[in-house]
C-alpha cells in the first residue's frame, strides 16, 4: 500500500507538469488534500483552458480500482466536465469492466500509464 501511495502521488505530480503544456491551469489534490474544488469535489487533477474547466482526472493504482470507487466516478462524473481515469496498463480490463457493470461506460475516458524497469 505504501508504494501505491507513492505511485499515486508521483504520478499526479508527472501529469500536473506534463498537462500543463495543453491547459492553461492544472490543479491538483494531492494526498487526498482539498485545496482545488470543483462544484464541491476534489478530483486528483482539475483541467482547465480560458477559465473553463475541460476535464476532471482521477489517477487510480492497481489496489484502488473497487467497486466501491464507482461511486464516486459516477458523482465525478455528473460534474459536466470530461472524466479520465488513468489507470496501470495491466489493470485497464478491470476498471473497463467496473465502467459497463457500473453503466459508466460511456462517461469517463480511460488513460493507462505503465512503470517499467530495464535491468543490464
Amino acid at each position: 500500500m505504501k508504494n501505491e501511495n507513492l505511485i499515486h502521488e508521483w504520478m499526479i505530480s508527472h501529469l500536473q507538469e506534463k498537462l500543463s503544456r495543453s491547459y492553461d491551469d492544472v490543479k491538483s489534490n494531492p494526498a487526498g488534500d482539498k485545496k482545488n474544488e470543483y462544484k464541491g469535489a476534489y478530483p486528483d487533477l482539475i483541467l482547465s483552458n480560458h477559465g473553463l474547466v475541460m476535464a476532471l482526472m482521477e489517477v487510480e493504482t492497481a489496489g484502488s480500482i473497487t467497486r466501491e470507487k464507482t461511486e464516486e466516478w459516477k458523482s465525478l462524473s455528473q460534474l459536466g466536465a470530461k472524466l479520465i481515469l488513468m489507470v496501470p496498463k495491466s489493470s485497464k480490463a478491470k476498471i473497463i469492466d467496473l465502467l459497463w457493470k457500473s453503466g459508466l461506460a460511456d462517461k469517463a475516458a480511460i488513460g493507462s500509464y505503465e512503470i517499467s524497469v530495464t535491468m543490464p
